[in-house]
């Protein structure tokens, strides 16, 4: 009898299914989903979640039910975050996800999703330094920790994401000045907590716009998350990155070898936010972890005070 483990990151703009074997070491993937669901696209405070939206969110997920049933799981975490947890009809919704599904779609805060991030990254990482700083862009939120010894030291949910940006900051200027904006609320944060954030840190990206870069960088026809993970970029290859696709329609971008499609008008935003943290803090380089929410919420699996 297989002991199958899952986890759901039902994202604001992707969802990602991680169906794993338990083993004493900890996870051995199995297998990897992941659809560009856009669950934030035509988001309003007033209605929240958009009727397309959830039908797509809907569908996504009656797709991942079938695959958990097929390899026979019998140990299921799933978490929505940023889209759901703030749009009115959130809880709506993951009833319906509930009845339709049979998946318990737990809505965490952004704390919770980033201490179960840096599990996840922690569990994969070749190396660590003693203090470590964890960049989590989303959809809706990005999520910024600081950890020592693999001890949150401390995070920040930031109500910056790409499709937040993107939809709400059209313009190029406008997006980087509530960019900038966030950020000094970051850094004034930091300082109250008497947390100093240095180049010298290692800084590591998780995520689709993380990932994204890596797989440009590396020129990649199709992703994968062996060659992904622990890639290094420096900034000047994210700068020629960043010139280079702002030069091209999103359209354009598709033909790009490692864009994802589903991301050719985000990434755009996702790298405003790379940027501007790196660039912000006086980091360098930025080391890429394909491993975050999604393994950490597998690895929970076994600890019921985890998630709730």
């Amino acid at each position: 009898m297989n002991d199958y483990c899952a986890a759901i990151d039902f994202g604001t703009n992707t969802a990602r299914l991680l169906i794993a074997q338990s083993s004493p070491a900890g996870i051995i993937p199995v297998r990897i989903e992941r659809e560009v669901v856009r669950l934030g696209g035509g988001f309003t405070d007033e209605q929240g979640l958009s009727a397309e939206a959830r039908e797509r969110g809907l569908a996504c997920l009656r797709r991942f039910s079938a695959l958990i049933s097929e390899y026979g799981v019998k140990r299921l975490r799933a978490s929505a975050t940023s889209a759901v947890r703030d749009a009115v009809n959130g809880p709506e919704f993951v009833a319906t996800v509930l009845q339709e599904t049979g998946i318990n779609l737990v809505v965490i805060n952004g704390d919770d999703e980033a201490r179960l991030t840096l599990k996840g990254v922690l569990s994969a990482l070749d190396s660590a330094g003693d203090t470590l700083a964890v960049l989590d862009v989303g959809g809706g939120s990005t999520e910024f920790t600081v950890s020592a010894h693999g001890v949150p030291l401390f995070i920040k949910s930031m109500p910056l994401g790409v499709v937040r940006l993107t939809e709400g900051f059209p313009e190029p200027a406008e997006m980087m000045a509530r960019v900038s904006s966030v950020l000094d609320q970051l850094e004034t944060d930091l300082s109250l907590a008497g947390v100093a954030v240095s180049g010298g840190f290692e800084l590591v990206g998780t995520a689709g716009t993380a990932t994204t870069i890596a797989a440009i960088k590396l020129e990649l026809d199709e992703y994968d998350y062996r060659k992904v993970n622990n890639f290094s970029v420096s900034r000047g290859d994210i700068s020629e990155i960043f010139q280079r696709l702002s030069r091209l329609t999103p359209q354009e971008r598709l033909s790009v070898k490692g864009m994802e499609k589903g991301r050719e008008d985000l990434i755009i935003a996702g790298l405003v936010i790379t940027t501007s943290v790196m660039d912000r803090f006086g980091f360098g380089r930025l080391k890429i972890s394909d491993f975050g929410l999604l393994e950490g919420l597998a690895l929970s699996n076994d600890d019921p005070d985890e998630l709730a």
